[in-house]
């Protein structure tokens, strides 16, 4: 251990001089001391975790602070230490960073997808105060990762799913791309098994081939830029697997069929010499029309800088190149953690730490936090921070000028929320360029949009079929949602009114009476009670049978607010609901169906939705259509474990168009001992084949097996669960 902490100190000496190694030893012994007799899953010492993942940051060449902080970040979770104890021992530096970084792992949720959401509230909290504290957790999971074949098969899936949709974004965002791409590779290892295997092996045939080409066009590519006077360094590397196999799924061609997998970094001294060596590339090999990305005059949003170009290149392979500075290469590599500075101590003698040098870089947490704080709905925010996260954008302006980066893909609709709220939600058309486009339209780079607005015009549900922001599909829900619970109000009043009337009271004479309902049906108030009234969550009868003073026939006791749903939706035989294989809130006879937008299946995450007169639909979790819906409408729903009932789920089989490979696609089927219900097969102009099965599966690991069987098959190009209305 002493020979790693030996290593750490070192590295962190090599870049800051003044660092107070002494400090770094001490949260060593503090972290050694509180995971004593503690082991990881693969038996090794626990303290060997913390020690890797300050290895790491010092790598990212943090401060002193972040590295005590990965040496102490489970002390909190995993030890009887406590962050005031941290506060008094490192200072409340460390702490903060510490406590940042530590799971809400102690506090009651009631589902792990709740406390995933918390967990990463909290951490994108102080994220906003201090960006170390995402540098450090973001070490912390890579290591992780790394030692992630130690764990069962659905632990490995599970942190593998969370690691692709979050961290690796997250690390994209920040600018680490080394990060971000062994997040990448270690996900897809985990996630898709036989997919990462069969491109590994395909990958290492041609190695020795691809090392002989690479080193080839270095040379020739230094060769042409020294002829023509740009001074640089050119390094070339092979694209990795996860953003080979991306493309293979994109574009929906074999591996054989991937041109463009080798990249060529050209690393010049200053931004004129830039330009040059792009002028160079161009004349001296074919372009690719519209390739061609200037990220040196529109930086991206994670401070990232380069000019980016492909090219048929020697021996009529297509080539990328990547033209940069050293700083912007710097930037490129090690993003937000490029940008802080060290300072000296201060009068006192204290370290202030490392500080951004320049608070608007940073300008795009502010707006992560403020346009996802009032989600309080654990799947709507995750849902949310994935799509600010995620994806690549397009550079559009206003009519005055400025540029607004949006995901790719926005519409008009997108960009009027961008602008204001007030804005978006009166958007009525828009100007694209000057010309009028449809609110459909989808923003190019460069374009100038204008948009149209009416004081008549209001969001509608088509607009979050096309909005691509989480900004503009969290607004255009709240208005909707806004305006059932509007519709509910009015009609849970109606029905409440003439219930009383029967019973020779009216609305005011029972005021103090519904607040005594209220309470009794675990409502906040009676406004809350109106509005589940209209929903159709609690029935008229529930409310008289909760006033008090109300004579009822046989002086019967009063309802109870957890048969709710036995009073308000319509029974079923108790043989149809075990073959559903769902409870609601606990019940066994109430009328379900499942919502064919995502098929759910045994083991999938899911929640129901009340519908007046229709029972319960049951949605996945993180259905598009599900989080539309208003939470208020939203009950509790579980798989019953002792059912033995089929689900139909969609499968879409991408191939190539050969002879025989449909029968061995249905024998794969067959093997796994899935029956098909329905097939739907076409052949494309390109030898392709799409085919879309409807089987019937016990359960999500069931599809697993046989998505991963069919994956194997050589020929078959992609396997998804596609939607089966949408089939």
């Amino acid at each position: 251990m002493s020979h790693q902490l030996d290593q750490i100190v070192s590295e962190v000496a090599g870049y800051d001089p003044n660092a107070d190694l002494a400090l770094v030893r001490r949260a060593y012994e503090f972290a050694s001391q509180a995971h004593e007799g503690q082991t990881r899953k693969s038996g090794d010492p626990y303290v060997t975790h913390p020690i890797s993942v300050a290895r790491i940051i010092a790598e990212l060449k943090l401060d002193v602070s972040s590295i005590c902080a990965g040496l102490l970040h489970d002390c909190v979770e995993d030890t009887s230490a406590t962050v005031e104890q941290l506060s008094e021992t490192f200072g409340k530096e460390i702490a903060y960073l510490v406590d940042g970084v530590t799971k809400l792992g102690k506090l009651p949720y009631s589902t792990r997808e709740e406390q995933q959401a918390e967990n990463f509230r909290k951490m994108l909290l102080a994220m906003a105060r201090d960006i170390r504290v995402i540098l450090v957790k973001l070490c912390d999971r890579l290591d992780n990762m790394r030692s992630l074949n130690h764990l069962p098969p659905e632990k490995q899936e599970r942190i593998a799913a969370e690691t692709m949709q979050i961290y690796a974004p997250l690390a994209n965002r920040l600018g680490i791309q080394w990060v971000k791409i062994e997040l990448e590779d270690l996900s897809f290892k985990y996630l898709y098994p036989g997919e990462y295997d069969q491109l590994a092996a395909e990958i290492a045939k041609t190695r020795a081939e691809r090392l002989e080409y690479i080193h080839h066009v270095e040379k020739l590519i230094e060769k042409e830029m020294s002829d023509n006077g740009v001074p640089c360094e050119v390094t070339g590397r092979a694209k990795h697997l996860w953003s080979i196999y991306s493309k293979m799924k994109r574009t929906q061609r074999p591996f054989d069929e991937i041109h463009d997998a080798i990249g060529f970094r050209v690393v010049t001294d200053n931004q004129m010499h830039c330009y040059q060596a792009l002028g160079v590339a161009h004349s001296t090999w074919t372009p690719i029309p519209g390739r061609f990305k200037d990220y040196i005059a529109l930086p991206k949003p994670n401070l990232y800088q380069s000019l980016h170009t492909a090219v048929i290149g020697p021996r009529g392979e297509r080539i990328e190149v990547q033209i940069r500075t050293n700083d912007m290469n710097l930037v490129a590599e090690s993003g937000v953690a490029a940008h802080w500075k060290y300072k000296e101590a201060g009068a006192d003698g204290g370290r202030e730490g490392v500080r951004p040098e320049d608070d608007k870089k940073f300008a795009w947490l502010r707006q992560l936090m403020e346009s996802h704080k009032e989600l309080r709905d654990p799947t709507e925010f995750l849902e949310s921070v994935k799509i600010d996260l995620f994806g690549d954008e397009v550079y559009v302006f206003t009519p005055g000028g400025d540029v607004k980066a949006l995901p790719k893909g926005s519409v008009p609709i997108d960009f009027a929320y961008a602008v204001h709220s007030s804005v978006g939600d009166h958007c009525s058309g828009a100007r694209v360029n000057g010309m009028i486009v449809p609110l459909r339209y989808q923003l190019r780079n460069g374009d100038t949009i204008e948009i149209i607005t009416n004081p008549n015009q209001k969001p509608n549900k088509d607009w979050l079929k096309l909005v691509k922001t989480a900004r503009a599909r969290t607004k255009i829900r709240w208005l909707l949602r806004q305006e059932q619970r509007d519709k509910a109000v009015a009609l849970g009043n109606d029905l409440v009114e003439k219930a009383l009337r029967k019973h020779d009271m009216s609305m005011a004479r029972a005021e103090k009476g519904l607040d005594v309902a209220a309470k009794a049906l675990k409502c906040q108030n009676v406004d809350e009670l109106i509005v589940q009234v209209g929903y159709g969550k609690i029935t008229t009868q529930q409310v008289i049978d909760a006033l008090p003073g109300i004579v009822k026939k046989g002086d019967e006791p009063a309802a109870k607010p957890e048969g709710v749903f036995k009073s308000l939706i319509r029974k079923v035989t108790t043989r149809r609901t075990q073959s559903q294989g769902i409870k609601v809130a606990g019940e066994e006879d109430v009328l379900v169906r499942f919502a064919k937008c995502c098929s759910p299946l045994p083991g999938d995450p899911i929640t129901g939705f009340i519908t007046r007169g229709r029972g319960v639909t049951v949605h996945r979790r993180d259905c598009d259509k599900g989080l539309d819906l208003d939470p208020d409408r939203r009950v509790e729903v579980e798989w019953d474990g002792a059912s033995k009932a089929q689900h139909e789920v969609a499968i879409q089989v991408l191939c190539t168009n050969k002879p025989g490979l449909l029968a061995h696609i249905s024998q794969c089927f067959t093997d796994q001992g899935v029956n098909i219900s329905q097939a739907h097969c076409r052949a494309t102009d390109d030898g392709r084949a799409v085919n879309t099965f409807h089987a019937l599966v016990r359960d999500l690991d069931q599809l697993k097996q046989v998505n991963r069987a069919l994956s194997r098959i050589k020929g078959v190009y992609s396997v998804d669960r596609v939607a089966a209305e949408a089939t």
